[in-house]
């Protein structure tokens, strides 16, 4: 009975057979999981980022450059390609002033439900919206400009 039990046990060597294949399998999908993960954290600053530099150079064009509403939509949506030009909202201040003599402040906002942030991990179909930004900006003495001194984000885009 004992040889019998012998030839049915393993040499040592053979029973850690492809345990290191295995250990590397359970380390692997963790540390992938976790690599993705960040690299889609820093998908969604970047696109975080680009919703603050989209309202800040809107308020800029309107203030500097006396740029229409669907130029300034038109130049935001550069920056951020997500958003619909319904989803941004340019606001003259005080209320009801008709150009660049009497309005004194602009303010240019991305609504809080308009471009969704879609993530690209596996096995996870959500998407997150970003909140609401808003910059507003005094008006300034500074012109479009012609010839030479022209400006140059002030030219259509």
């Amino acid at each position: 009975m004992k040889t019998a039990f012998r030839q049915l046990r393993l040499p040592r060597r053979q029973a850690q057979r492809g345990v290191a294949a295995v250990e590397f399998a359970l380390v692997a999908m963790i540390l992938f999981s976790l690599l993705l993960g960040i690299m889609e954290f820093g998908r969604l600053m970047f696109t975080w980022n680009s919703a603050v530099e989209a309202t800040r150079r809107g308020a800029r064009l309107a203030v500097v450059c006396d740029m229409n509403a669907a130029n300034i939509k038109t130049s935001m949506q550069k920056f951020l390609p997500i958003t619909n030009v319904n989803d941004i909202v340019v606001t003259y201040e005080p209320s009801g002033c008709t150009g660049a003599a009497n309005c004194q402040s602009v303010t240019v906002s991305i609504s809080p439900n308009a471009p969704a942030f879609h993530y690209v991990f596996p096995f996870m179909n959500e998407s997150w919206r970003i909140p609401a930004f808003s910059t507003t900006l005094t008006r300034e003495s500074l012109a479009t400009g012609t010839g030479a001194d022209a400006n140059p984000d002030c030219a259509s885009p």
